[in-house]
């Protein structure tokens, strides 16, 4: 699996703008599945996933990496062409389905986070409470909205973006530290049109 893989052509965008398809796109990020296991998963008819997959497939978005024969029937395990999906700038001028297939996928990522934060152990929040100081912290979860420069904002995710390849760096020593951790990170920030919260002033603590 590649860790990133670019989007060339419309039909690969209008691909991933179906809400199932993106749904199943990230069911088949985390592993492989079988056109009936998804099914099951995703409480639809079988007939609806195998046309899907073959859409997905037909378009580079999903690979079978392996089949299976059970009962004499040949299964077809699918999964994810790559981690993550960017589209190459030949597509920047079809703004709607750009639009469409990136508020998809980020709907599945704030569903696989919901998922995550509701199968954490106990212990995972146990140090938030009780501390201002950021080092007692052993989760982190915020919402920011603030006023940025276009310019000011892509710098922000280009130094976000180091620091998270720093931490991947130091992770490949950490899973063979018997006190290394598994973390789930989720990063989401975009333009919108109108505050969620209401303008105040914060005060600052001495």
């Amino acid at each position: 699996m590649k860790q990133a893989m670019a989007l060339t052509t419309l039909e690969q965008l209008k691909a991933i703008s179906d809400p199932l398809r993106a749904e199943m796109m990230m069911k088949l990020v985390e592993t492989s599945y079988t056109g009936q296991q998804l099914a099951v998963l995703l409480e639809t008819s079988r007939p609806k996933i195998h046309y899907h997959l073959k859409e997905l497939e037909k378009n580079g978005l999903i690979e079978v990496i392996r089949t299976e024969e059970k009962h004499g029937i040949i299964q077809k395990f699918y999964r994810a062409a790559a981690r993550g999906f960017f589209p190459s700038e030949n597509l920047l001028p079809y703004a709607e389905e750009l639009s469409e297939s990136t508020r998809q996928l980020y709907i599945q990522m704030t569903n696989k986070t919901r998922s995550a934060v509701l199968a954490a152990p106990e212990s995972s929040f146990a140090k938030i409470a009780g501390s201002t100081d950021p080092k007692d912290w052993d989760a982190i979860g915020s919402i920011w909205e603030v006023s940025a420069t276009e310019a000011d904002f892509k710098e922000f995710i280009q130094g976000l973006a180091g620091l998270m390849q720093t931490l991947r760096e130091k992770s490949e020593a950490a899973e063979n530290d018997p006190d290394g951790k598994l973390y789930h990170f989720s990063a989401f920030g975009f333009e919108i049109d109108t505050p969620s919260f209401d303008q105040i002033e914060l005060e600052e603590e001495d």
